[in-house]
């Protein structure tokens, strides 16, 4: 049996902080919730905790949310796909958008369903992810301000998520100018500066935020505890909100080195033991029951550094107990720590429970 946990009092602790941290710097923000995967237990646990805006990149996730409560705002957090327009006017109040056919589409059903839909217009600063070239985004504007049933409430970027390019202090200046520009040349007020995510918190800390700068959207950062700019743990948050737990369905002492002519795995991988001959050396094995469909074996940390992760097939991970001085027996449980994108996968798997401590 194979489950992950969700410790509440972890998650309030976290954003405590976090909610006190943007308030002391007057700073709005989202909480993004596409790592949940629209797990209704978790997003009640979210939404238990106070938030105004939550933001997500799938459609049925925000329909879940909206089914869950309408008190709050949902925001769409990647170019609308043209075929869920109507889904997204009925479900999104917000939607983040980089392409004009995709804004005037969203107009004429906005129309349709007599609903005024907001946006966020996106500005690519250098990640080649989403965003209007810098060079287009006055004439942008103004096409876009002349639609119906379409409010434009702000301007954003996203960095660090294709390529790694880090966010500072000159980048986010360039999206508080156009800010400016564009309400200067138009006469129109932009509510959102969206340049924050959960790498920008480390330029709050350290002071290089620029001010204008009034919009965050928070995921890793709430559930994981990340630093994600400097890689490391946020000084004050808790890394432990949620936990993954894999039973032991085997535990053997079996050789170091396997017997035999060596091909790759099913992943395609690999391996060669030059200096090791078979059976000249042996460990104490634990086979659990987690696989390739719920979990990347190099993005988990076992609780207990004593444990080394060996690798992984389809629906079983090994790891390496040495000589098991825990006395680990079969049907025990191993926990481990994840990272965003083995928290993604974990998420997605139905076969891994979610639960609530």
């Amino acid at each position: 049996m194979a489950f992950i946990t969700l410790d509440r009092d972890k998650l309030r602790f976290n954003f405590e902080y976090l909610n006190n941290f943007f308030k002391q710097e007057e700073i709005e923000w989202a909480i993004v919730t596409k790592v949940l995967c629209g797990n209704k237990l978790y997003l009640k646990e979210i939404l238990n905790l106070g938030i105004k805006q939550l933001c997500d990149s799938r459609v049925s996730n925000i329909r879940r949310i909206k089914e869950l409560t309408n008190d709050v705002e949902t925001v769409y957090i990647k170019p609308p796909p043209l075929g869920f327009i109507p889904q997204i006017i009925e479900y999104a109040d917000i939607s983040f958008n980089t392409e004009l056919k995709t804004i005037k589409l969203l107009s004429k059903e906005a129309q349709k369903q007599s609903k005024l839909h907001k946006i966020v217009i996106m500005v690519e600063l250098g990640e080649l992810r989403e965003g209007v070239m810098r060079d287009e985004l006055l004439s942008f504007y103004e096409a876009v301000f002349e639609l119906p049933n379409i409010e434009v409430i702000g301007i954003g970027t996203n960095l660090s998520c294709l390529y790694g390019v880090l966010p500072n202090h000159d980048k986010l200046i360039q999206l508080i100018l156009y800010k400016e520009l564009i309400a200067a040349k138009f006469n129109r007020n932009i509510k959102y500066v969206s340049g924050g995510s959960s790498v920008s918190i480390s330029l709050l800390n350290n002071g290089t935020l620029p001010k204008g700068i009034n919009h965050f959207r928070i995921g890793e950062t709430l559930f994981l505890g990340t630093d994600v700019y400097n890689d490391t743990l946020l000084d004050g948050m808790m890394n432990d909100v949620m936990i993954l737990y894999a039973e032991i369905i085997e535990l053997t002492e079996k050789p170091v080195v396997p017997d035999g002519t060596l091909g790759t795995n099913v992943e395609g991988h690999s391996f060669n033991f030059p200096d090791q001959p078979a059976g000249s050396k042996t460990t104490i094995r634990a086979i659990l029951d987690v696989g390739l469909l719920d979990i990347d074996s190099s993005h988990i940390i076992p609780t207990n550094s004593e444990i080394g992760i060996l690798g992984s097939s389809s629906d079983m991970l090994v790891v390496d107990l040495g000589d098991n001085p825990f006395d680990y027996k079969t049907g025990d449980l191993l926990s481990f720590r994840l990272d965003y994108v083995s928290l993604l996968r974990v998420m997605n798997s139905k076969y891994i429970e979610k639960k609530i401590i």
